[in-house]
């Protein structure tokens, strides 16, 4: 037991851990006192930090700093040598970590978790809007920029104040990640949209990849979880871990956008003729087949962004602002989670979506230069890019798309988003160093793309660094070079064209 008259010291408030250990803390009536070696001009999620009472020193620790607390909460990554932890030992302070955090104190409040490929960012934040929408508060990470998908963050955010917790989580593509976070948030419920190729870089294969995500579905064993039936992984998986009796099933009913192959959890590869990348209608020898569902989304008319949502207890109209068949799973998959875990009567869920307009990121328009309009998206992996491309084919009919992603599944990756784009584009401007290593491999296999691809010379002194696959110059150039093509609408895709969209308004 802690007694609670204890002051805690937090190195690394400007860190998100250490951040989010803070406000829990805080939140729980204990004395805080936060330092960071960076700036206050500097400190990222310090505004997340306002309204509470926590002393807060920049720079230098303070002399005093050590006399003044019982508990030192260090950074996870600080090393056992620091000088840190020898102050604290000469000052008999207790070293708290982030681990001790999460022991001590709870969620106690319902926690619903969201993963998935694709589709998690928008359903969760989707979800949230319909819970304030009806007076419940979810927990929220306030950490400014950040998605706060994985690592300890969805742990942490599951401990702040909040009527529920509503988590986005995801995976670096490495097991025992969302089994880590699930089992330390007590999830009660879950929806899970689907199962595409992600993160391969350092797995053996694709079954491999959808077993780090079937560590969501092994953890609500005995407890709800939603499902796109459209997908065959999910349903495989499903069947392999032996679950039935809590899970709620939904698919959507729509036009093909062709046939693709997936391997199925028994090993066979099935034809799957695609209504979204990786989802669709299909069938296994081993008996794995699209199967009937508690809940089908049907005629869809995504001119006019409505469908029919066909529920146990009857049919609902549903009137949508976003674009894209891949969201109709979206906003389907989270009426059921609004209906099933919020407990909201279906009339209230759909007032809610129908006020909705998205993500920012996703599908967002940014500018209009010269009478072309520019239009930015997340998208970062093969399935994601076609998903959203083919929406935007559909909406738009020709597009340029200017590519900033490096492929976290390696070169294999880079090819095949490249392929997708070259598909599904008028035009194609490969601005990460990555798209134009795969684009020059393009041309050179057959010169006739030379007319579809705009590549003017290889940046050989690109260094990748985390995620980012191009820099704030090369988005912008990658823009400036789609305004020189015959095509009204450019749409720049992967995390740079969304992190640097700023730079997309100094043309």
């Amino acid at each position: 037991m802690i007694d609670e008259n204890s002051k805690f010291g937090v190195v690394g408030i400007c860190g998100a851990n250490g951040n989010l250990v803070a406000r829990i803390l805080s939140q729980r009536g204990f004395d805080v006192i936060g330092t960071d070696v960076s700036s206050k001009e500097d400190c990222r999620f310090i505004k997340s930090l306002e309204n509470y009472d926590i002393e807060l020193f920049f720079g230098d620790i303070p002399d005093d700093f050590f006399s003044n607390i019982d508990y030192l909460v260090p950074p996870i990554s600080l090393s056992k040598d620091n000088e840190i932890f020898k102050k604290a030992n000469e000052n008999n302070v207790e070293i708290f970590t982030v681990d001790d955090v999460i022991s001590n104190f709870n969620p106690e409040k319902p926690v619903f978790g969201i993963t998935g490929t694709n589709g998690k960012t928008t359903s969760t934040e989707l979800l949230k809007k319909i819970a304030y929408d009806n007076g419940i508060s979810p927990s929220e990470h306030d950490l400014e920029g950040m998605q706060g998908n994985a690592e300890f963050i969805p742990i942490l955010q599951s401990r702040l104040d909040g009527d529920v917790a509503i988590l986005e989580i995801g995976t670096f593509g490495v097991p025992g990640t969302i089994k880590r976070i699930t089992g330390n948030v007590g999830l009660k419920s879950g929806l899970i949209t689907n199962i595409t190729e992600d993160h391969l870089n350092d797995l053996s294969g694709f079954m491999e990849y959808a077993n780090v995500k079937g560590e969501f579905i092994q953890s609500l064993k005995d407890n709800q979880i939603i499902v796109n039936a459209n997908d065959p992984t999910i349903m495989g998986l499903l069947r392999e871990f032996g679950l039935d009796d809590e899970v709620i099933t939904f698919r959507v009913e729509g036009p093909t956008i062709g046939i693709s192959k997936k391997e199925c959890v028994c090993g066979e590869i099935i034809n799957l003729s695609e209504i979204i990348s990786g989802s669709g209608y299909y069938f296994c020898k081993c008996g794995l087949t699209t199967p009937q569902t508690d809940y089908i989304a049907t005629n869809v008319d995504l001119i006019n962004g409505k469908f029919d949502l066909f529920t146990p207890s009857g049919k609902i109209e549903v009137k949508m602002q976003l674009d894209g068949i891949h969201n109709v799973y979206n906003v389907s998959g989270v009426i059921i989670a609004a209906h099933e875990f919020l407990k909201l009567p279906f009339d209230k869920i759909v007032e809610s979506i129908a006020s909705f307009t998205g993500v920012s990121g996703r599908m967002e328009k940014v500018a209009t230069i010269d009478g072309k309009d520019v239009i930015v998206d997340f998208a970062h992996n093969p399935a994601g890019v076609k998903t959203v491309l083919n929406a935007f084919k559909e909406l738009y009919g020709d597009i340029t798309t200017v590519i900033t992603i490096s492929s976290e599944s390696g070169d294999q990756g880079d090819s095949e988003i490249f392929e997708n784009v070259l598909e599904l584009s008028k035009y194609v401007v490969p601005a990460s160093f990555a798209s134009q290593k795969t684009a020059k491999k393009f041309i050179d296999d057959d010169a006739d793309f030379k007319d579809k691809i705009f590549l003017e010379k290889i940046d050989e002194e690109f260094v990748k660094e985390g995620t980012i696959g191009a820099t704030p110059e090369e988005v912008k150039k990658g823009v400036i070079d789609a305004l020189k093509l015959d095509c009204d609408k450019i749409i720049v895709i992967g995390e740079a064209a969304t992190k640097f969209k700023e730079n997309i308004l100094e043309i």
